[in-house]
């Protein structure tokens, strides 16, 4: 049974800058042994000492040596715990390996991942095996796509309880950020480049805002690709790169939920910039430093574009201060079919690309392992919204330093 498994959670990848992160969110906020069982695991015992060592974790804290090149070795880990942590990406080209393990096993699984081409493709191929083995495959759980997800899942339960009916539609506004992406999500980034390239059908994929719903297509949605004024928010809004993902993964939470909130749901997010003409003017520059996002989306498909820019690369991240110093605030502005309206924001310290996703993916893990039990899910390919909902929100409001509130 997997209740009876050595570990609650292993960190695969937690040699990498991502995963060293999660393991000593654990170690800080949940210690080792009779609290949370963990374990570190990935290719190099000498690195996972190393680690062990570096973040002053105890010397009986268990490793483990796995590698996605070695199936055998997955399957071996997956069968010792409840949930897999896993940071090793680009998930297109070291995912699926670690996907397969866990659904064989019927261990639980989290990622950060920000693929939608390659979750489409583990949706199809997965989905119906994790409901037979009991595996919960929760995708995208970091700053992509957990503040947005459970933020619309936040805004979308309050407006059923105090308004007796879901909000159709929902405007998600990034209002403030401090903090940059990491070099796992630009190595992803890269990684779909190049395959689109070689399968064309991909940029459709990514182009579908119910790319993760299959058989299901509801009404058109916003684009989200311009510069416009949003008299909601009072300012101007400019695309926003991870909207992509994100609108992709709200989509698929209401269609897990039955469409919970309507098969008419329409969302969006965009990237707020300011009142008046300076907004407008920041708006436009932010359209225009987009670039990144044009490519992915097959506007202008070539490596030498994305190196114009000063990317960091898998393993690399920010200083501890500009960890300890980052933030953010997305804002989500819903009207019911009968325009009554309703706002909330999701608000998060550290940065949001390490020090905050982090967290979020550790409290996911725990959320399955602990919280939320296979009678109220059961198996299959989730989201947080639709998986681990108000109890993962009230996790992150007790050990991630994030806030969920309503607005007036």
């Amino acid at each position: 049974m997997v209740d009876a498994r050595e570990f609650d959670v292993i960190v695969y990848g937690a040699t990498g800058f991502t995963g060293r992160l999660v393991a000593e969110h654990l170690l800080a906020t949940h210690g080792v042994g009779r609290d949370v069982r963990w374990a570190m695991a990935g290719r190099s015992k000498s690195k996972l000492e190393a680690v062990r060592s570096e973040i002053g974790a105890p010397a009986d804290v268990p490793l483990i040596t796995a590698d996605a090149s070695n199936p055998a070795s997955l399957d071996a880990m997956a069968q010792r715990t409840k949930v897999v942590i896993t940071t090793v990406g680009p998930y297109q080209l070291y995912g699926e390996p670690m996907v397969a393990a866990c659904v064989k096993a019927g261990t639980d699984y989290v990622d950060l991942c920000g693929e939608p081409a390659w979750m489409a493709a583990m949706i199809a191929k997965y989905d119906a095996q994790a409901k037979a083995s009991g595996a919960r495959i929760v995708f995208s759980c970091g700053f992509d796509s957990i503040p947005f997800d459970l933020g619309v899942t936040f805004l979308q339960n309050e407006a059923i309880s105090r308004l007796g009916a879901p909000l159709q539609r929902v405007r998600g506004r990034v209002r403030k950020m401090k903090g940059g992406f990491s070099g796992g999500t630009i190595a992803s980034l890269m990684a779909t480049l190049e395959s689109a390239k070689k399968d064309p059908s991909i940029l459709m994929t990514l182009a579908n805002p119910f790319a993760l719903t299959p058989g299901f297509t509801g009404p058109a949605q916003p684009s989200g690709e311009v510069v416009e004024r949003d008299d909601a928010a009072g300012q101007w809004a400019a695309p926003f790169i991870m909207a992509s993902i994100n609108t992709k993964n709200v989509h698929r939470t209401n269609f897990l939920l039955g469409k919970k909130w309507g098969a008419d749901f329409v969302y969006d997010e965009m990237m707020l910039t300011g009142d008046g003409a300076g907004g407008e003017k920041r708006a436009k520059a932010a359209k225009r430093q987009g670039a990144i996002q044009n490519a992915l989306l097959g506007f202008a498909p070539t490596r030498a574009l994305l190196r114009q820019f000063a990317l960091p690369k898998p393993g690399q991240g920010p200083s501890k201060e500009d960890r300890e110093t980052g933030f953010y605030e997305v804002g989500f502005h819903g009207a019911a079919a009968d325009g009554r309206v309703m706002r909330a924001v999701v608000k998060g310290q550290k940065d949001p690309g390490y020090g905050s996703t982090s967290k979020m993916i550790s409290e996911s893990a725990l959320c399955l392992a602990r919280d939320v039990s296979r009678a109220e899910t059961g198996g299959g390919v989730w989201t947080p919204g639709a998986a681990l909902g108000a109890k993962l929100i009230a996790r992150l409001e007790a050990n991630a330093l994030m806030r969920f509130t309503l607005e007036n």
